[in-house]
């Protein structure tokens, strides 16, 4: 009776043990990491530019999207109202902004580096590493801004 009483308690804890790292691997299969997230086309939901002093700017807002794929590349495209067709900087040409290359991210610093491989303002863009800060909001939308500390900017994107 006692060896009974034995072997069903081995055999209670046996199931519970199970139980516990079935669960353990099911929550650890349900976290997804940021790259899992990334990946895909984000449409463009608002950038903000602050002005020097820190005060909000009027931009006018383009229209975007923005591709991550799987095995490391990714290309981004911006259209900029026609009464923004004058704009041009290192990113924008005649209100047109467009590159693409490859990316790195680091999950643990946040950081996404684009390296670029083409751009529609050509050598002004073309080779260089663009180090990017990201996260992911509670509804699920990816800011970036940019790691340099002379740009001021900030995208959301939306998944598609």
């Amino acid at each position: 009776m006692k060896a009974l009483r034995y072997g069903a308690w081995v055999l209670v804890l046996a199931i519970a043990g199970l139980v516990h790292v079935q669960s353990a691997e099911t929550q650890e299969a349900g976290r997804v990491s940021d790259r899992e997230r990334l990946i895909g086309a984000w449409h463009l939901e608002h950038i903000d530019s602050p002005q020097p002093e820190g005060k909000p700017s009027n931009i006018p807002q383009p229209k975007g999207m923005l591709i991550y794929t799987r095995d490391g590349h990714m290309s981004v495209q911006l259209m900029y109202p026609k009464s923004a067709n004058n704009q041009s900087n290192e990113y924008v040409q005649d209100g047109y902004e467009a590159s693409f290359g490859s990316y790195e991210m680091d999950e643990v610093k946040h950081m996404l580096t684009h390296h670029v491989q083409g751009s529609i303002t050509r050598d002004l863009l073309v080779g260089k590493d663009l180090p990017r800060v990201y996260q992911f909001t509670a509804d699920r939308k990816l800011v970036i801004q940019s790691a340099r500390p002379d740009e001021h900017w900030s995208v959301t994107w939306e998944h598609y």
